[in-house]
């Protein structure tokens, strides 16, 4: 009788252990991005401000809109939170994209484990707004770059530049990440140039 008390009790504690684990997998935050850009953005986020996220390079390199959603499934699937950074701007020239991501948007909009942080016209925007109020038009993620050069020095989206995380540390500095947050909710997606990175940002607990 004993020996059965103990091997009931011992498996209740095997039962929770699991189900703690299947829990934390399942709030676990798996980014998902179009690029090197993306990639280098959120892992120097994580060591900065020791996030418990997940990064993975084989969830980044592209940006259609189909192979984004199969990776969404994928991190489903193994029960994590899909956060989706990418870029919107192929939506304004191409009309089988552009429907994609309205399908895309509409699939998800009320899910609370799909979160989709797309940037028009690229993410290089959202840096932008750490530096400058403006959603004005830029059209290309080459006309930010070339706006944003004059506030981060050399930036280029290349692998040299982008893996040295003095860059990004200059972005979370003097309360910049806080006014891009600010900047880009009060703009929202009406005017020409959007960002909804600020929902990453909240959603995996970053203290402003």
């Amino acid at each position: 009788m004993v020996c059965l008390v103990h091997y009931l009790t011992f498996r209740i504690k095997i039962m929770a252990r699991k189900e703690a684990i299947r829990r934390q997998r399942h709030g676990r935050a798996v980014i998902i991005g179009a690029g090197l850009t993306e990639r280098w953005y959120f892992s120097h986020l994580q060591f900065h401000f020791n996030l418990k996220i997940k990064i993975r390079p084989r969830f980044f390199g592209n940006e259609n809109i189909t192979t984004l959603e199969k990776r969404i499934i994928q991190v489903l699937s193994n029960e994590g939170i899909a956060v989706v950074i990418f870029d919107a701007d192929v939506s304004t020239w191409n009309d089988a994209e552009k429907a994609r991501l309205i399908a895309l948007k509409k699939k998800y909009e009320k899910s609370k484990r799909v979160i989709l942080c797309d940037s028009q016209p690229s993410i290089e925007y959202w840096f932008l707004l750490h530096y400058l109020k403006t959603n004005r038009f830029f059209g290309t993620s080459k006309a930010v770059v070339d706006e944003l050069v004059k506030y981060v020095e050399r930036f280029e989206k290349t692998n040299d530049f982008l893996r040295n995380p003095k860059w990004v540390e200059d972005l979370c500095n003097n309360g910049k990440l806080k006014d891009a947050l600010e900047r880009a909710i009060s703009y929202g997606e009406q005017g020409p140039s959007y960002s909804n990175v600020w929902k990453a940002i909240k959603y995996v607990g970053i203290k402003l």
